[in-house]
Order: C-alpha cells, then structure tokens, then sequence
C-alpha cells in the first residue's frame, strides 16, 4: 500500500443506540461516517411525548385546567409548543451526536 495505516474506509450502519465508547472505538477502526437518522427521530419524538407528559393536565380540553375551572389552555395545545419541544430535544441530540463523533472544531476554514 501507500503507507496509510487505514486504508478502507467505513460507514457505520444501525449505529443507533451505541455507546459513545462503541462509537469512539469505530471511528479509531476507520469508521468516515455514521447515520444518525434513527437518534434524531427519538429524539424529535421523546421531546414531543415529554411535552405531553408535562403539561398532560392541561391538554385535556381547551378550557379548566389545575389551576382553575375557567383557565384556557390555548398556549399549551397550540402544536407549535409540542413541536418546539420537539426541535429542541433533536437539537440536543445533533450536539450530542457531534460530541460523540469528534465533529467540534475539525474543520479547518482558512481564507
């Protein structure tokens, strides 16, 4: 060969769920790249079900809530909230993944 101590490169199928040790020790293996789609829809999912196991209470019906009988609930059903919740657990997630994968300040952006 040409000298390169890893010369096949590797991609990291059904990486969902490992550990960051199992990850560190792929990318060590020559792992180049590892999809991460699987992770970011738990993750969208289980920020959207945290939301609704939150605020279970006041998802009930669009008026009466714990804090009172006639307390409107429209700032918690509106979608946009659980939705959010959602972004921001995936958000989490994508840094996580980033972490995980040694992505943080590797890029070399000269001029």
């Amino acid at each position: 060969g040409d000298g390169d101590p890893k010369p096949t490169c590797f991609v990291f199928h059904g990486g969902s769920g490992s550990s960051r040790e199992d990850i560190r020790y792929a990318i060590e293996a020559g792992t180049i790249k590892m999809n991460i789609d699987t992770d970011t829809q738990w993750a969208f999912w289980d920020g959207v079900r945290e939301y609704e196991a939150k605020y279970h209470d006041y998802l009930q019906g669009q008026i009466g809530n714990p804090e009172g009988e006639t307390k409107p609930n429209k700032k918690y059903y509106d979608p946009r909230m659980a939705l959010r919740s959602g972004e921001e657990a995936m958000a989490k997630r994508l840094c996580e993944a980033a972490e995980d994968l040694n992505c943080i300040d590797v890029l070399n952006w000269s001029k």
